[in-house]
């Protein structure tokens, strides 16, 4: 004997015959992380190499640059950072691409932070510093100027920031020892008001 199952409302709809299915899919139903997007214009093999000379990757037409970019280079390495810059010469249409680009090198250059820069756009990567300090430095990284744009990006990561995460647990401790205590001397006023004589 067949047993038929409840269609759904949304299929019993309209005139035609409703029929479901029950596929087996097979592979992941999700993709871990979306490939990266590096323009067809840059030749990511080029920039790694030219990396490896002195931690500077630019554009032809940004030649000139390249002593100051060093120059920005050795400054964050004498900081701790192993810093790696590409600066290319167009913006894309968003800054996905130019993070593509800095994630490329950063795993071929394991350990390093990455700055990729655009006329008008910027994108990092770095397993040393968190996101949100990377973000920080990449908004200061967006003045046009492939060398102040360096400049700031390694000033925001080296600059000393308010400690939120002690203040923020000192600050919940206080609530805590504050709401604990003021339990405590309603119960100890509770228990006084009972033990007096009327």
């Amino acid at each position: 004997m067949r047993t038929a199952k409840r269609v759904p409302r949304s299929c019993r709809a309209g005139a035609q015959p409703a029929v479901a299915y029950l596929a087996g899919v097979t592979g992941p139903l999700w993709i871990p992380h979306l490939p990266a997007y590096v323009p067809p214009e840059v030749d990511i093999d080029q920039v790694k190499a030219d990396i490896a000379d002195d931690g500077v990757s630019v554009a032809p037409g940004a030649a000139a640059d390249v002593p100051a970019l060093r120059d920005v280079v050795e400054d964050a390495r004498e900081d701790g950072i192993d810093l790696k810059i590409v600066v290319i010469d167009f913006n894309p249409p968003i800054e996905t691409p130019l993070r593509d680009i800095a994630t490329e090198v950063g795993l071929a250059y394991p350990g390093s932070t990455v700055l990729a820069l655009s006329p008008n756009l910027a994108g990092t990567y770095s397993p040393a510093f968190d996101r949100v300090t990377l973000e920080a430095g990449q908004d200061l990284a967006r003045t046009g100027d492939s060398v102040q744009s360096s400049k700031n990006f390694v000033g925001e990561l080296t600059d000393s920031h308010f400690p939120w995460t002690p203040f923020t647990i000192v600050l919940v401790l206080a609530v805590v020892i504050a709401v604990a205590g003021t339990r405590l001397l309603q119960v100890r006023s509770k228990r006084a008001g009972l033990t007096e004589p009327s």
